[in-house]
Formats: C-alpha cells, structure tokens, sequence
C-alpha cells in the first residue's frame, strides 16, 4: 500500500475534522517513514483584492504569524505538540487550501491528507470542497479522513457550529478523536 509514498501533506486549520486528519496524517508518516507537511492556508482578511493593490508588508508577517499560532495550537490540541518521532514541517501558505495542497503535493509519489469536512446539504451547497477539490486535481493519493462519530453527530441539530469549537476539546479529553 505504500506506493513509495515519501512526503505527505495534511491541511490543517484547527476543526475537529482537520484535527482527526492530523492525527492519521501522523500514523501514516509512521508506518510509511516519510516527512509529514502539516499546512495551514490562510487568505487576507477581508480577501485578497485590497492586498493585491496595497500591499502591506508588515500586514502579511502578522497573518502568517497568527496562521502559524493557529497551526501550533492544532498540533497542541490533536497530539499535545508535534512528536518527536517523525520528520515534521509546518508551514503557512497564502491561498485558498485545496489549490495550496495540491500545488505543494505535486509528486505522483505523494499523499494529501484531509478531513471529510462537515456535511449538510446547505453547507455542500454553499462552500467549497476541499476534499473533492485535491481528489480532482492531485498528482499522487488523497485520503480523505471522515470525521470521528461524536462529530458528526455534533452537526446535526440547532447551532452546531457554535458547539463546533467547545467540542474539540471535549472530543480530544474522552479519547473519542483516536
């Protein structure tokens, strides 16, 4: 199954999902001996346009800074740090996050690792799959990890999304994201 697999990719940006999708990017680069990129996307607050006409440099070295707090903060909350047993690099790309995997993954050798991402009709309908998007346009393999069950049972019902965050915690401390 390893297919020569020697880097992998994993999106990260902080959900439960995408915490879920860390911890097996994590299992793979063990049992394949390759080097695990953890990567988060970020885009200018308020969109790129503005930006891309004023550039501001001192701007851009704070969202990279707090894309990389957000980062960090996810190894702590998925494994408690980045493990010392495995070859890891964080990095904190500009763009939108399927089109930043794909165009860092760009071996047929290999492997992009994201969360399922939360369902719903509405949400299909509305926003972006990073999942069908790094499927539809990566060089090598994409595992899409499905979200662990306590999650999926957090999106239905009213407001999950405000429970969203609180429960990441909660999931972690009962053991249910392993």
């Amino acid at each position: 199954m390893d297919g020569g697999v020697r880097r992998i990719f994993v999106g990260v940006h902080g959900s439960v999902d995408s915490l879920h999708a860390l911890r097996r990017a994590v299992d793979e680069a063990r049992l394949r001996d390759a080097i695990l990129y953890s990567v988060i996307a970020w885009t200018p607050p308020g969109g790129d346009t503005l930006d891309r006409h004023a550039p501001e440099p001192h701007l851009r070295r704070i969202w990279v800074a707090a894309a990389m707090r957000t980062l960090r903060a996810a190894w702590d909350d998925a494994m408690g740090g980045v493990p010392p047993d495995i070859h890891v690099f964080l990095r904190a790309e500009r763009g939108q996050p399927g089109w930043v995997l794909t165009g860092l993954a760009d071996l047929e050798t290999d492997l992009i690792v994201v969360g399922a991402g939360r369902g719903g009709r509405l949400r299909r309908l509305t926003h972006h799959s990073v999942a069908r998007y790094c499927a539809a346009r990566a060089e090598g393999g994409v595992l899409v990890v499905p979200a662990p069950p306590l999650a999926r049972q957090l999106n239905h019902g009213v407001l999950p999304a405000l429970r969203h965050r609180r429960a990441v915690h909660d999931i972690l401390d009962n053991g249910h994201l392993a």
